[in-house]
């Protein structure tokens, strides 16, 4: 077969892009693919893409994952509003993206093609269950009477599988004893077999996986096996012609990897900065969207020396917090937006007392309840500002799910080192979605050294407020003979910590306060480039999650030959030292935010540089093609 045979071949049956080089044992081999499983939130969606994800990190693929839940607990079934997604993208080049668009979309139902029939590919790969086509789903997802998008010649565009998912599950469960809701719920298993063979994956360790999850019910094991090994097989034995695709192993940094979410990266980030530092943790936590599998998975790590509180509300959760520090452990506190709203009195209490404090913000779609289950970045000047009276605090950001580890322990660091709040953000994106994530061993983190304070010899007053060269005061832990002092939110005299209203050491204090946040800069590396020219026509300058977005589109436009770079900010407050001058090397900074344009405000406002914001309020991430079109219309 020709070259441009096979590349017509592939394209029409897979509906890949055109980035496979051969054949090998009947399959298409392609460098990378991009599958959006979509359905009910009832229809096993999010375990589905998880356990294709984990195996396909297994196989060696480098991964990037992008889960998106419905906003209400249980909405309506078969409605738009209950659509369940979860995107993957696979290949075996780096992966920075969860993929723009998809080359297979699964659906589940009509309201999942509907509402996701958009993200395809031209000429892409639809697997329908026809079981959610009924009249009934069709009406559901608001299709027009009398009209089945299988049916009606609308998705010629696309190859159409049409597949009796529930049919075949119940004939595979035919006998089992279990009753028709327990066996319509393996039906995702079939899906899973399935996908597992078109693209080259063996089911074990989702077989493993349910022997483990289902130990105590032999018979839901059984039928969740047999489910899954019928759509294998299917795969193998169906007359419906199904091109197989081979994705084959990256070739990647040697090492000891695990697929890794945001949340749990954060979690694991927490312990390894309190062991490092020689102190307990402590959590005070009020559950909301998307944070709370932070307090989820750090409840299961007792073992480490890790002590959750679940409180009755946001104010109880940081106060608890407080109290902890001020008794000398790494202290943590976990929200969202709206959450860290109700923590702000308490927030500015920390930063008078000036005690460590991780103030850990997964930001979603707002204001108020907004969109709880959506991803945005429209919290930053909330972190940076938004507090009464004159209160800054270092603020961190992370840009991938595995790099929730690094930042968080970098704010660790921070806190204990600085004696200061600290910020960490993260979002919905980064806390659901997933990457490869070479994880270090102990000797490869940085020393976190708390500065506690000791004894003085007899006949010595304890100054509480006296500080080191970081403007840091010492940690006096209560129990202590001699290191009793006032404590409270009312004004600090200086070195003394007695209460003061004495104008000029208001304003001293509060200069100092600054100061000492300012003063962290001395201890955080330069910014540098993450790609590009040192000098050019264009930088993008990102934060936080849009990272992997801007990264594919720098590196399209590189490849292509415009003048641009990217850099992307960790530590946005401070800001790097040199992070002014390597602005200044650029005629254009566009900014790329998903909120109506707030990292712009804050570098027009400390450098006086014209940078352009770009704005995208969806609860969506960008598509690098966004971010690419924006590159060339300032180039």
């Amino acid at each position: 077969m020709s070259l441009v045979k096979l590349l017509t071949f592939a394209q029409h049956f897979t509906g890949l892009p055109v980035l496979f080089t051969e054949m090998e044992n009947n399959s298409v081999i392609a460098t990378e693919a991009t599958i959006l499983f979509a359905g009910d939130s009832g229809d096993g969606i999010q375990l589905t893409g998880d356990q294709f994800t984990t195996t396909t990190a297994l196989f060696g693929n480098d991964v990037s994952t992008f889960p998106n839940f419905p906003a209400e607990i249980r909405a309506p079934q078969g409605t738009l509003a209950g659509v369940s997604g979860f995107q993957i993208k696979f290949g075996s080049q780096e992966i920075y993206t969860a993929g723009d668009h998809c080359d297979l979309l699964v659906v589940m139902n009509a309201a999942a093609l509907k509402a996701n029939l958009n993200q395809l590919k031209p000429g892409g790969m639809i697997i329908a269950n026809t079981e959610g086509f009924d009249p009934k789903n069709l009406r559901l997802a608001k299709y027009p009477e009398g009209v089945n998008p299988l049916e009606d010649g609308s998705l010629s565009d696309y190859k159409v599988y049409k597949l009796e998912v529930t049919k075949m599950t119940k004939a595979t469960l035919e006998g089992s004893g279990l009753g028709t809701k327990e066996i319509d719920r393996t039906k995702n298993m079939f899906v899973l077999g399935y996908i597992f063979w078109i693209y080259n994956r063996t089911p074990e360790h989702t077989i493993k996986f349910i022997e483990q999850k289902f130990a105590k019910r032999p018979e839901i094991v059984d039928a969740n096996v047999k489910t899954l090994k019928a759509g294998y097989h299917f795969g193998e034995t169906s007359e419906t012609f199904m091109q197989r695709v081979q994705v084959k192993p990256a070739t990647i940094e040697p090492g000891i990897y695990r697929n890794m979410t945001g949340n749990p990266a954060t979690a694991i980030g927490l312990i390894a900065a309190a062991k490092k530092a020689g102190l307990p943790l402590f959590l005070g936590s009020y559950p909301i969207t998307p944070a709370s599998d932070i307090l989820h998975e750090l409840s299961k790590h007792k073992n480490f020396g890790v002590r959750t509180f679940q409180a009755e509300d946001e104010i109880a959760a940081i106060t608890s917090a407080i109290g902890a520090a001020f008794g000398g452990s790494l202290a943590v506190t976990t929200s969202s937006g709206p959450g860290i709203a109700l923590k702000t009195e308490a927030i500015g209490l920390a930063i008078m007392l000036e005690l460590p404090l991780v103030i850990i913000n997964v930001q979603r779609g707002g204001p108020s309840t907004g969109l709880p289950t959506k991803t945005e970045q429209a919290d930053l000047m909330q972190a940076i500002y938004g507090r009464n009276g004159e209160a800054p605090m270092p603020v961190i950001a992370a840009q991938t799910p595995a790099d929730c580890f690094f930042a968080v322990y970098e704010a660790c660091r921070i806190a204990v080192e600085h004696s200061t709040p600290v910020f960490f953000l993260s979002d919905g994106y980064l806390a659901n979605g997933a990457e490869p994530w070479k994880f270090p061993t102990s000797s490869e983190l940085k020393p976190i050294n708390p500065n506690f304070a000791t004894p003085l010899p007899e006949g010595e007053t304890f100054l509480p407020y006296k500080r080191d060269e970081k403007l840091a005061r010492k940690w006096a832990v209560p129990g202590v003979k001699g290191l009793e002092h006032r404590i409270g939110g009312l004004e600090k005299e200086n070195e003394t910590g007695n209460i003061s209203y004495d104008p000029d050491n208001h304003e001293f204090m509060v200069k100092l306060r600054a100061e000492k946040v300012a003063r962290v800069a001395d201890s955080i590396p330069s910014q540098t480039l993450d790609n590009g020219p040192e000098k050019g026509k264009v930088l993008v300058l990102g934060w936080g999650s849009t990272y992997g977005s801007i990264k594919t589109a720098v590196k399209k436009a590189l490849d292509e030959g415009y003048s641009v770079a990217h850099c992307h900010v960790r530590y946005i407050m401070p800001f790097p030292k040199n992070l002014e001058s390597i602005l200044r090397n650029y005629d254009t900074v566009i900014v790329p935010e998903m909120n109506n344009g707030q990292l712009v405000k804050i570098i027009r406002d400390k450098f006086l540089i014209d940078a352009k914001g770009i704005s995208k309020i969806k609860g969506i991430p960008f598509t690098a093609d966004e971010i690419f079109q924006h590159i060339v219309s300032h180039s």
